[in-house]
């Protein structure tokens, strides 16, 4: 179940609040400019193509494209069995930010965002048919877990996809990892 942890970074051992109602967990990130949202579930096989779950989905991603002016989209997936799955959790796990917004839809799996806002952090649990939109400039990163399992949609303005601008904070190493906080959420 998709899960809102918030963690005062001075205690990084305990969220002071947790909770897992949708509208509320809209309500907090809008707050801070993120937009989260929950489409509708499609039904596509396991092996689906990158074409298939684009086209699948290319309503919902074609609005996105034209209220937020996004250029490209694509479709990334990882899987446990995947040789180079301890290099890219490791690449996602310091903090960052980015010139333009981050989006990702899940169409499958999870992963865990956490964005850091002044004294706070929010450790936000996506899942399936979860949409979130982490607004350019936002110290954020990523933890997809020991073995992931994932596939989304991601959306960029720059077509040359993802660069990151790491901050070089440490707070990303205090805070619970995602064997804690999605073990907690399941």
């Amino acid at each position: 179940m998709t899960t809102l942890s918030i963690f005062d970074q001075s205690q990084p051992e305990k969220a002071r609040k947790v909770t897992e109602n949708p509208e509320e967990i809209r309500e907090l990130l809008a707050r801070h400019g993120v937009r989260y949202e929950q489409w509708p579930t499609k039904d596509l096989p396991s092996d689906a193509s990158s074409e298939d779950i684009l086209e699948a989905y290319s309503e919902e991603v074609s609005k996105l494209k034209r209220e937020c002016g996004f250029q490209t989209a694509d479709v990334i997936s990882l899987n446990p069995d995947n040789p180079q799955k301890d290099a890219f959790r490791q690449k996602f796990l310091d903090e960052h930010t980015h010139s333009e917004d981050e989006v990702r839809f899940f169409v499958r799996g999870q992963g865990l965002f956490y964005l850091h806002f002044g004294s706070e952090v929010f450790a936000v649990l996506c899942e399936k048919n979860d949409l979130i939109s982490v607004p350019d400039g936002t110290r954020h990163w990523f933890d997809m877990g020991p073995e992931p399992a994932f596939t989304c949609i991601r959306l960029f303005t720059n077509p040359e996809g993802w660069v990151a601008e790491f901050t070089g904070d440490e707070i990303a190493s205090r805070l619970p990892r995602y064997e804690a906080l999605a073990g907690a959420a399941g």
